[in-house]
């Protein structure tokens, strides 16, 4: 068994907590870090499922360090042997908040000697090791004088899944996008839209939603050329991705955007991702849509107006959205976006508002609740 970390940004710990929980392991919370154990097979199954978290980590010790010392002594006890193979490439990262020792590239440079001091005594060693075989990306993270020393399993971020041919100027990252639609009433029977689709992220992240989709179907991950986690558990966990999928699962997902060349981008997007039949994309202003559709979700992250030239505008643009979307009675919708004076500008006080960060921006996803549909005798 080994001690994961499914890393998250803040305000998401929850929703990645209910994943792991639903992939049936027991977990802990904490900010932007979410504790559980597990099996080779639970590596390879979290680097497949779980939408919402930036990477998974292997937690190899925790510790307090508030000498150079004391860090070199305890990761030098630590059975870094179980992980790395005598080939192995092992660089480390690091980062230190509130803690004494604040010099991260030293702390990085201890690490790294205590690590190879550890492997010497093991591979019966004297020089340094060729650092030519698989890839171990090893982090020590000082927070407030402990330090926690993790291999990360992902490799690149989560949120790469493999389908993004082509983006935009401000991307949406595809964890955030799949967690802005988990986050609403949505279900596959009904439909959805998203008026500010850009390279249609959060259209393709709701119909891999909707057909139950792993998003890392798609993908490779660092961990798969690890020795110790087996080609067959890699085999097994991307086959459940396939028994679990529901490809006929019909889908009504369409995604809108004022700029010609972002609907042809998210249509490449949506190819890639071997979703291209399941998504409508076309070019319109939020202001022009309409619909006869009922108990349908709109989705969208319309532009915040942070650069000084744009604020007329995007204000115009959310009264011109609030005014199309009134009369939709029945459709829940929900907005993220940075600007404070976004109900006022719409026109209604939202049912409930989330604070979320996109990227380092701090935002709010404003929800309105449309009616519940009437219940069927």
């Amino acid at each position: 068994m080994f001690d994961l970390i499914a890393t998250s940004a803040m305000g998401l710990e929850a929703l990645v907590a209910k994943e792991v929980r639903d992939l049936g392991y027991e977990c802990s919370v904490e900010n932007g870090r979410i504790s559980y154990k597990g099996d080779a097979s639970a590596i390879a199954r979290s680097n497949l499922w779980l939408r919402t978290a930036d990477r998974i980590r292997i937690k190899i010790g925790e510790f307090k360090a508030t000498t150079f010392d004391e860090l070199f002594e305890k990761t030098k006890a630590l059975p870094w042997e179980n992980f790395l193979p005598e080939d192995a490439e092992f660089p480390v990262t690091g980062k230190s908040v509130k803690s004494k020792l604040f010099s991260v590239s030293d702390c990085q440079a201890i690490v790294k000697k205590a690590i190879v001091e550890r492997m010497r005594k093991h591979y019966k060693k004297s020089g340094w090791f060729d650092e030519n075989g698989p890839l171990f990306k090893i982090e020590v993270a000082l927070h407030k004088d402990v330090a926690l020393l993790t291999i990360d399993a992902s490799g690149s971020g989560l949120h790469k899944r493999g389908y993004r041919a082509g983006q935009g100027e401000a991307p949406l990252k595809e964890t955030l996008a799949a967690a802005l639609v988990m986050l609403t009433n949505w279900t596959p029977d009904k439909p959805f839209v998203d008026p500010f689709c850009g390279s249609g992220t959060i259209p393709i992240e709701a119909a891999l939603i909707g057909q139950n989709i792993a998003p890392g179907f798609n993908r490779e991950f660092v961990s798969e050329g690890w020795h110790w986690v087996p080609e067959k558990v890699w085999e097994e966990a991307r086959m459940e991705t396939e028994d679990l999928a529901s490809y006929d699962q019909p889908l009504d997902i369409t995604g809108t955007d004022i700029d010609h060349r972002m609907v042809k981008i998210a249509e490449e997007n949506a190819f890639e991702a071997g979703l291209g039949d399941l998504i409508q994309f076309k070019q319109m202003q939020v202001r022009d849509f309409t619909t006869t559709k009922e108990y349908g979700v709109i989705v969208g992250n319309p532009p915040y107006g942070e650069r000084l030239g744009d604020k007329d505008a995007v204000q115009k643009m959310y009264a011109e959205m609030g005014a199309a979307l009134a009369p939709l009675d029945t459709w829940s919708i929900y907005i993220l976006t940075s600007n404070e004076q976004f109900e006022q500008y719409y026109g209604k006080p939202a049912t409930k508002k989330r604070k979320l960060f996109n990227g380092f921006i701090r935002t709010d996803y404003y929800q309105y609740w449309g009616k519940r549909p009437p219940r069927i005798k």
